[in-house]
């Protein structure tokens, strides 16, 4: 399975990170639903799962492997442990706050409700969020991860993550 998976990002690396993003996004809806939230199969909402595979699939995925590999060409410092640091500073205070705003703005305008009321309500409390646990993965990332992989390590984790935010979504 790895060496398919090798193969396919090797061949078409932004749209294997893209379809992986999907999948993994809605794994992390479904694990919300499912396990957090209890609903049950014939309660399951399948076009929030759908909202989210879209959004990790078109959205995050692309901007995700454009960005890691942004911070791979530009931000290359005298030592490793410098660069490192540096790229989680930027990943924490540029992408994180950004993208957590893409996000629940993307959600709320699939949803057809208010993007200023669901930034309002959800922002500040999943920014912080965030900041207790996206630093230290963040600071593995880029230490241990060869680039063609961090999008997908990310999104590993992600699926926890991904279980928060649409729980923190649809609240």
């Amino acid at each position: 399975m790895l060496g398919w998976y090798q193969a396919r990002l090797a061949a078409r690396p932004l749209l294997t990170q893209s379809i992986t993003s999907a999948v993994l996004f809605a794994v992390g809806d479904v694990t919300a639903q499912q396990l957090v939230e209890k609903k049950g199969f014939e309660n399951h909402d399948l076009a929030r799962t759908g909202r989210m595979a879209l959004y990790g699939g078109t959205i995050f995925g692309p901007a995700a492997t454009t960005w890691f590999g942004f911070l791979q060409r530009n931000v290359n410092l005298r030592t490793t442990n410098r660069t490192i640091l540096a790229r989680v500073a930027l990943d924490q205070g540029v992408f994180a706050p950004t993208f957590i705003g893409v996000f629940l703005s993307s959600m709320a305008v699939l949803e057809g409700t208010s993007p200023q009321e669901k930034l309002e309500k959800s922002y500040t409390p999943a920014l912080l969020t965030n900041y207790m646990i996206w630093p230290f993965v963040q600071l593995v990332n880029f230490k241990f991860v060869p680039l063609h992989h961090r999008v997908l390590f990310v999104n590993v984790i992600s699926i926890g993550w991904n279980c928060y935010l649409s729980y923190l979504n649809s609240t």
